[in-house]
C-alpha cells in the first residue's frame, strides 16, 4: 500500500507550555482539519493560563536547521507565523521564506499575550513591517496589534474599515482584521479585506475570556488554504471553526481563561 503524498502546514511561531497557543494550539487546528503539521520553535515560553513566565529565543542557526528540515522533506501548501520574538528572528524567517516561496504565507502578528505580557521587541516592530507584511499572503491582527502597526487607535467599525485598507497598503495582499476587541454588546465582526474590497465576517458574541484564539484562527485558515480553499472562504470557515470551539471550550488550568475545543469544532471528513 502507497498511501497519497499529503501536502503540510507549517507554523513557525512559539511554544505554549501550558497547551493553549501558539504551536501547541497550531498542530491541534491542522491535525483537527487533517492536515499534516510541521512546526519551527521559534521562542520558548513558561506559560500558563495566568501569564508569561519567561521566554527564551533558541539560537539562529538552530531556527534555521528547524525550517530547512521541514522545506527539503515536505511538501508546505502554507506557513503560519506567530510569535517571532525579535528583529534576528524575523530576518532569518524572512530570508527562508524568500528562498523557498511557500504558496501561501499566513501572518499572524503576535504582539501581547492575553494576559497582558508583552511578546515582541521594541525594535522589531519595523522588522516585522518591512520584512514580513510584503511576504504575507493574509495578515490577521486584532486590533491592538493593527493599531501597533499603524500607530493610531482603532475605535469603530468605520475606523476598522479604514484600518484594513491601510494595512493594504502597507503591503500585505490581504488582510482579516479581528474585531473582538471592539466595545460594546453586539456581535463580534472581522473584516476581510483584499484587491476586491471589504467583506464582513460576523458571529454572536461570548461572554467569556479565552487563550489561544488567535492563533487558531491563523493556523484554521492556513489549514484550508492546504485544502484547497481560496483565501476569502478559507477565513469564514476558520472564524466558524474558532467559534465554534470556542462554545465548547473549557478551563484546563486554576484561571477563568477558556482554552478552545479544537477536535469537538472540527470539521466533518
Amino acid at each position: 500500500m502507497n498511501p497519497m503524498r499529503a501536502r503540510s502546514a507549517l507554523t513557525i511561531a512559539g511554544s505554549d507550555s501550558g497547551g493553549g497557543a501558539g504551536i501547541q494550539a497550531d498542530l491541534k487546528t491542522f491535525a483537527a482539519h487533517r492536515v499534516h503539521g510541521l512546526s519551527a520553535i521559534a521562542a520558548l515560553t513558561a506559560q500558563h493560563t495566568r501569564g508569561v513566565i519567561a521566554v527564551n529565543v533558541p539560537p539562529m542557526e538552530f531556527l534555521r536547521a528547524q525550517l530547512d528540515a521541514c522545506f527539503d522533506d515536505f511538501d508546505i501548501g502554507a506557513v503560519k507565523l506567530g510569535m517571532l520574538a525579535n528583529a534576528e528572528v524575523i530576518g532569518v524567517v524572512a530570508d527562508v521564506l524568500q528562498t523557498r516561496h511557500p504558496p501561501f504565507i499566513v501572518l499572524d502578528p503576535v504582539m501581547i499575550a492575553t494576559s497582558g505580557a508583552k511578546l515582541l521587541e521594541d525594535g522589531a516592530l519595523l522588522a516585522l513591517r518591512t520584512r514580513l507584511l510584503p511576504l504575507a499572503s493574509l495578515v490577521t491582527p486584532n486590533l491592538p496589534e493593527a493599531e501597533l502597526l499603524l500607530g493610531h487607535a482603532i475605535a469603530d467599525l468605520a475606523t476598522m474599515r479604514a484600518a484594513a485598507n491601510e494595512l493594504l497598503v502597507l503591503g500585505a495582499r490581504a488582510v482579516l482584521l479581528k474585531g473582538g476587541h471592539l466595545q460594546g454588546d453586539g456581535d463580534v465582526v472581522d473584516l476581510f479585506a483584499d484587491a476586491d474590497g471589504i467583506r464582513a465576517i460576523v458571529h454572536p458574541r461570548l461572554r467569556l475570556e479565552a487563550h489561544g484564539t488567535g492563533c487558531t484562527l491563523a493556523s484554521a485558515i492556513a489549514a484550508n488554504l492546504c485544502l484547497g480553499l481560496p483565501l476569502a472562504a478559507a477565513c469564514a470557515a476558520a472564524s466558524d471553526y474558532v467559534h465554534a470551539a470556542l462554545r465548547t471550550g473549557y478551563r484546563p488550568g486554576r484561571s477563568d481563561i477558556v482554552v478552545l475545543d479544537h477536535f469537538g469544532a472540527a470539521p466533518s471528513a
